[in-house]
């Protein structure tokens, strides 16, 4: 009787920290199946011809929340326009909105967020936030150029970012239709972010 009254005790505090955890993770899986369904929707998808027609879904790593980081983010003070280099040789306009540095496996690590000063003019781009980052596991499980990170505009001066909602930019699926900016050399990390979608060089061959 007494191991029911605390199985009974405990159960509402198990109950408690599995609904707190799945927020997390119930954020993940609505990204996933979002962009899934964003490269399945011939209206919307890079993909073209066989590589469309192929498409079952991305592969992801496994969700991880050591990969769910809350950075201290610092505004960038008076931050002038810049270009930055894109895949096609041509440059798109951004401006550098502030850094967020986090830790990670016990060191700190440093990365630059960016505004696009072409969807800032845009009112449902007004408050988001591009982070461009390469990782140790491009040109292995993920793509070589690197990947993307969306984000909004924190309130405070800390941002999460959730390295399990990272994307390869579209370049990576058709390097003849998209031009996208390459990742400048601040945002290169030299460790592995085993998190996000996973890629499997099946498009420039």
């Amino acid at each position: 009787m007494k191991n029911i009254f605390v199985f009974l005790l405990l159960l509402p505090l198990g109950l408690f920290s599995q609904k707190m955890v799945s927020k997390e993770v119930m954020d993940v899986k609505k990204f996933q199946e979002d962009l899934n369904a964003e490269y399945l929707n011939p209206k919307e998808t890079p993909l073209r011809g066989d590589n469309f027609s192929g498409f079952k879904g991305h592969p992801f790593f496994p969700f991880d929340m050591k990969y769910r980081v809350t950075a201290d983010f610092k505004k960038t003070k008076n931050p002038k326009p810049f270009e930055i280099p894109t895949s096609s040789g041509k440059t798109k306009t951004y401006r550098e909105y502030g850094k967020a540095t986090f830790k990670l496996n016990g060191e700190n690590y440093t990365l630059t967020l960016y505004q696009s000063l072409d969807l800032i003019k845009q009112k449902k781009y007004r408050n988001y936030l591009f982070l461009p980052f390469r990782d140790a596991t491009n040109g292995k499980e993920t793509y070589g150029g690197g990947k993307y990170m969306d984000l909004t505009i924190p309130k405070g001066n800390t941002i999460i970012l959730d390295f399990n909602q990272s994307y390869q930019p579209y370049c990576a699926y058709n390097a003849y239709d998209y031009n996208c900016p390459i990742v400048p050399e601040e945002n290169k990390l030299p460790v592995e972010i085993r998190a996000g979608v996973m890629y499997d060089d099946v498009y420039h061959h």
